[in-house]
């Protein structure tokens, strides 16, 4: 495929995928592209669209297991500054999508705004987390999320409400989607107890994952009314293991990829361990991982 003569310096062909993914495995994207303004950004996506490619956006790379074959497709990544952004207006937030999710709390706690401090050490992006509605301690993103700009596969861009937005149990209405940029309406409060708050959450959290593994995930969406790291450990299958692939025996919500480590390996374990708490529990875990 030929892209626009002047998009031709935006876009690279068999980019390695592995090092941009905390799971480190996986193949190449057939395109790369990093679009340094929304105006590229819609452009892009509109060239894909006319030429019939399938389109991955990359934010942090946290919840992506890339096959080994790789993405025959259009991958586009976030990380530049225009897609970044954070910016305050009374009580207004707005996140561009390849904000840092960590970054959007640490700015809005110190402005004296709560609403998404409970956040705090979600890795991953603003766009990731809006997209799979995330959550922590009961609350979810999508609880103050005002409205979300997007690009469509033709380039366009709107603006959706909250409600059109479809926030629900991790999941959204957004699938098929570009998340461009986030507005937040939040509250008012005392900085300091906010940012009491903050550390005391963010202590938590890391207490919760393993210490000494870099090629991690979580793979699994809480179900409702129990974490998945104690219906794992309550169907004895902490430290499960698949290969150079395995659950964390203390922490059993993360997946550890080992020296070796395949995404075929990940997808067996993955499916082991869905079909044990199935046969045990009822409950059908669904993945937060992404598949390419």
């Amino acid at each position: 495929m030929s892209f626009p003569a002047d998009l031709d310096h935006l876009v690279r062909t068999d980019e390695p995928l592995a090092p941009l993914v905390w799971l480190g495995i996986g193949g190449p994207a057939r395109y790369f592209a990093e679009p340094v303004d929304r105006v590229e950004l819609a452009r892009i996506y509109e060239a894909a669209h006319s030429a019939g490619l399938a389109v991955r956006v990359l934010g942090g790379g946290s919840n992506v297991l890339v096959r080994e074959a790789g993405f025959d497709g259009l991958v586009i990544s976030l990380s530049a500054a225009a897609t970044s952004e954070l910016s305050i207006d009374e009580n207004r937030l707005t996140a561009g999508a390849g904000a840092k999710l960590s970054h959007a709390v640490i700015k809005s706690v110190g402005a004296g705004l709560g609403g998404l401090e409970h956040l705090v050490g979600i890795p991953g992006t603003v766009g990731g987390a809006v997209m799979g509605n995330a959550s922590n301690g009961g609350r979810d993103i999508g609880s103050v999320v005002d409205t979300i700009t997007v690009v469509e596969s033709d380039g366009c861009t709107r603006t959706l409400s909250q409600q059109e937005a479809g926030f629900s149990h991790r999941k959204t209405s957004l699938l098929g989607l570009g998340v461009l940029e986030t507005t937040f309406v939040l509250e008012a409060r005392d900085v300091s107890a906010l940012t009491k708050r903050m550390q005391k959450l963010w202590i938590s959290r890391n207490s919760s994952r393993p210490s000494e593994q870099r090629r991690i995930a979580m793979p699994f969406v809480d179900p409702d009314g129990m974490p998945a790291k104690d219906l794992l450990q309550s169907c004895g299958l902490a430290g499960v293991r698949e290969g150079d692939v395995s659950l964390d025996a203390a922490h059993p919500h993360y997946l550890i990829a080992h020296d070796g480590a395949t995404s075929d390996q990940c997808l067996r374990l993955i499916e082991r361990v869905r079909e044990q708490v199935t046969l045990q529990t009822g409950i059908d875990l669904q993945l937060n991982l992404q598949i390419w």
